[in-house]
């Protein structure tokens, strides 16, 4: 399981028009089920997601988590992180869990995650999603379950 955190000053998703989820400060968080996943990767992602201290705190030392900011999480499925361009042009995404598989892991995320104490908007699974960000820092930073890198 991958997922990019990205510190956010506002971030929405929409689909078709619609708003599915939007947030003011807080986390963009995009992930990526593989199709070797198991409750371990959920565990570990949604611990590293509550707890990542990239908020500053009153010395402007990035100490706080996204709990003690006051923010939330914008929680988007994106598939394509489990691609592979290491060779040819074109990625492959034969690592990435089928959408059958992954949907109940992320929601399964989702719902750990706000159990933790985060409220967690949502964009929607399986669907060509708009998303608006304001990225603060930038800071983004890319988490694997699997601690390869």
């Amino acid at each position: 399981m991958r997922c990019v955190i990205q510190r956010v000053s506002e971030a929405s998703v929409t689909v078709n028009g619609d708003v599915t989820g939007k947030i003011r400060i807080g986390l963009l968080v995009y992930l990526g089920v593989d199709h070797e996943d198991s409750e371990t990767d959920t565990t570990y992602l949604v611990d590293k997601v509550r707890r990542i201290r990239i908020f500053a705190d009153e010395s402007g030392q990035m100490n706080r988590d996204v709990v003690q900011a006051g923010g939330a999480v914008l929680l988007v499925s994106a598939f394509s992180l489990q691609a592979d361009a290491r060779k040819g042009r074109r990625p492959s995404f034969a690592a990435a869990a089928s959408p059958e598989a992954a949907r109940p892991v992320y929601e399964q995320f989702a719902e750990r995650l706000t159990a933790t104490g985060v409220p967690v908007e949502l964009g929607r699974f399986g669907a060509m999603m708009e998303v608006h960000s304001v990225n603060d820092g930038p800071i983004c930073i890319l988490i694997e379950s699997k601690r390869a890198f």
